[in-house]
């Protein structure tokens, strides 16, 4: 049976909650397709309403503009990761062995979780690795930020940090290393497939290289 897990988003991000209509949730369904295949410069709310079939004032009913929509996406994905995270850890008892568990989580490629009906993560991975960053690479960051816009990223990185202490008591930048982690993992995805003179991780889905030397940070 498909169950249809739902995330809690912050109510500032949209004027009217996605979640709740058929026609909000093909918003997000559509945008996910349209962001990846186009990327983000090049997707705007005309073309979206075209490729769903309704009107473009109805999609700004839902959302203010193109970069909140990015931000709901980009905050729904963190939060996503988080609750993987938990639920794959939730009956380990050994340290190391949760810090292995989010590096494979965070470190690998994505597929479609059939929970969430209408969100192709295996997409959304993809549009974070490549657009993630401008949802707060902005002037209006600070704002942003007071509106609280980032605190799934925030959480997620907290409840990294966290189990690092737990495995390294004595290691002094709990914090930063899983916010290392986070962007590392991303970034690496990207040189991957895009730049891969950056790195000697091999093109192709295999992510043991890059979980491998991720723990070699910390250990």
């Amino acid at each position: 049976m498909q169950l249809d897990l739902r995330i809690r988003m912050n109510s500032s991000l949209y004027l009217r909650d996605p979640e709740m209509t058929d026609l909000g949730q093909n918003i997000i369904r559509h945008s996910i397709e349209l962001i990846y295949d186009l990327g983000f410069e090049h997707f705007t709310f005309k073309k979206l309403a075209e490729h769903i079939g309704t009107t473009e004032a109805s999609i700004y009913r839902y959302f203010e503009n193109k970069h909140r929509l990015l931000t709901y996406l980009v905050s729904w994905y963190w939060s996503w990761i988080e609750y993987r995270i938990i639920m794959q850890i939730r009956n380990m008892s050994r340290p190391k062995e949760k810090i292995q568990a989010v590096l494979q989580i965070i470190c690998t490629r994505m597929n479609d979780d059939l929970s969430t009906s209408h969100i192709n993560e295996e997409l959304l991975q993809q549009i974070v690795v490549a657009d993630g960053s401008k949802a707060y690479l902005t002037k209006h960051v600070t704002e942003d930020n007071q509106s609280q816009f980032f605190k799934p990223y925030k959480e997620l990185s907290m409840c990294i940090a966290e189990l690092v202490q737990d495995a390294c008591p004595n290691y002094p930048h709990p914090k930063s290393l899983a916010t290392t982690w986070l962007e590392m993992s991303h970034s690496f995805h990207f040189y991957k497939q895009h730049l891969p003179s950056l790195t000697e991780f091999s093109k192709g889905p295999d992510d043991e290289q890059m979980i491998d030397f991720m723990k070699s940070m910390l250990f």
